[in-house]
């Protein structure tokens, strides 16, 4: 079997762009000197960008098509996530241009950023096809190490040199421990496709103890990369002491990359048919097991924000939270679950880069991250105020948010499946919730300001913040063509 064809990079051309964007940045970074360097590099990734995403727009994959030796799948599921690691990626690079943290005079290496920002996005890609435990290891290495580096950017921070440093050594271990349990898989079926290994598993289960060790080893490694508990305690350390841009990117891409890989791992491998059940686990009470975890996980990031006093800090226990929501629509693997579960990644990136936005708006003019800053800001940025309301208000689930819309499918596919007590935990974080977020809400518009006047913010910043307001309540209104494209993403996938 031939391992390269152009056929199969006519399949990949996405990808491929969005490779050869990285590298065209690195030989004009190394090639330009100054200030117009970085406005060079930011240029070519946008415009590589905008070429990928209007590639996979107007060539969306008819069917599936297997590439480069089997190990790379193209279908409709990996092109619902490409589009999204685009679009996510593309924000990055707008709002990280006019950040003080990443584009400041004392930064070095500026347009190195830029170029670590393609290949993260090159990597969440290979994530969300990878239908291969070697591909697998080496799409979830290359997000990681460039994650490792985008953490510690800020060198002469030692916030950012300690969010790095735990962060490698986190990463290390999880990555470690899921390939002692890819390694223990492999030794069972001698297979590395996800397929086949489901193939062999259903005909010949082997060992049922080695398969479960491997199972849980291999989510222990996925569940670093999602910040599910336990797995989560390097998350609130990583998100403050990283650039606000970079924290931004974690909560959002990495995140649903991490989604993409279990549920074409764990779907692929151990689910039998269309009603999902993990066909080749019955032996242990695997559902149980993950509305445990989704239970645990959305309770711990709840209870935990609540006396949070930095902002970052705060947002980043609140995606802890949102894993555990998702989580719900994963615990059993069927269709309706599933779909949801990608209905709310599509809403939680634009909520949550919202919010992250706001950040790194007020970052660039206040001295603190703290909750105190932001008092007054609805009276001294009223657009900027009443964007964050909205962003806060969907990162709840109410009304008439596009975060209230994606937590119905939710609770209504884990009511489907008969575990009506998860959805009341569900509920009650969510109320929970409400007390911390309005907490913000509360500086916002019932605290006095420390200053008068406004704070002058980055007129990107201001039109991002709006761009992204915007589709918040829209799709909560009006969420058809939304829900529409993460059906179609996962309908097919399954079909």
């Amino acid at each position: 079997m031939d391992f390269f064809s152009w056929s199969d990079a006519s399949y990949f051309l996405p990808e491929v762009i969005v490779l050869l964007t990285a590298f065209g940045a690195i030989s004009v970074d190394l090639a330009l000197k100054g200030r117009a360097n970085h406005g060079f590099v930011v240029a070519k990734v946008i415009a590589g960008l905008l070429i990928a995403g209007a590639l996979a727009v107007f060539r969306p994959p008819v069917g599936e098509h297997l590439i480069f030796g089997q190990m790379i799948v193209v279908d409709s599921f990996s092109h619902f996530f490409r589009l999204l690691f685009i679009g996510i990626t593309l924000i990055a690079v707008l709002f990280s241009y006019s950040s003080r943290e990443i584009m400041g005079r004392d930064r070095e290496n500026k347009g190195e950023y830029y170029v670590l920002l393609m290949f993260l996005c090159f990597g969440m890609m290979a994530m969300a096809s990878s239908v291969s435990l070697i591909m697998l290891a080496m799409s979830i290495e290359l997000v990681s190490i460039t994650s490792y580096i985008l953490a510690g950017y800020a060198r002469y921070s030692l916030r950012s040199s300690e969010a790095a440093m735990k962060y490698v050594l986190w990463g290390a271990v999880s990555s470690g421990v899921m390939l002692f349990g890819m390694s223990i898989l492999f030794g069972l079926t001698g297979e590395i496709g996800y397929g086949e290994i489901g193939a062999a598993l259903a005909s010949s289960p082997g060992n049922e103890l080695a398969v479960l060790v491997a199972v849980l080893f291999i989510m222990a490694g996925i569940g670093y990369k999602i910040s599910a508990v336990p797995f989560h305690f390097w998350t609130p350390d990583v998100y403050e002491g990283s650039p606000t841009p970079v924290t931004a990117i974690f909560a959002a891409g990495p995140k649903a990359a991490g989604f993409a890989l279990m549920i074409r791992f764990f779907y692929t491998a151990f689910v039998g048919d269309a009603d999902g059940g993990f066909v080749s686990l019955e032996q242990v009470q695997w559902p149980w097991v993950l509305a445990i975890l989704s239970a645990v996980t959305m309770t711990w990031g709840n209870l935990a924000a609540m006396k949070q006093e930095n902002v970052k800090r705060l947002l980043a226990y609140s995606s802890i939270a949102h894993v555990g929501y998702l989580l719900m629509g994963f615990v059993l693997l069927t269709l309706s679950g599933l779909q949801a579960v990608l209905f709310y990644l599509l809403v939680y990136a634009i909520m949550t880069l919202g919010s992250f936005l706001v950040v790194i708006a007020l970052n660039n003019r206040l001295p603190s991250e703290d909750l105190d800053g932001y008092r007054g800001l609805g009276f001294r940025e009223p657009l900027v105020g009443v964007a964050m309301f909205i962003f806060l208000i969907s990162l709840v689930g109410l009304p008439p948010t596009a975060g209230f819309i994606a937590k119905l499918y939710l609770f209504k596919a884990v009511i489907d499946a008969g575990m009506w007590w998860l959805v009341l935990i569900a509920v009650v974080n969510s109320v929970v919730s409400l007390y911390y977020y309005m907490r913000i809400t509360r500086a916002m518009y019932f605290e006095k300001p420390e200053g008068s006047g406004t704070l002058g913010l980055a007129p990107m910043h201001v039109v991002l913040i709006v761009l992204l307001a915007v589709p918040t309540i829209v799709f909560g209104l009006a969420w058809g063509p939304l829900k529409e494209m993460a059906d179609r993403g996962m309908g097919m996938f399954l079909g």
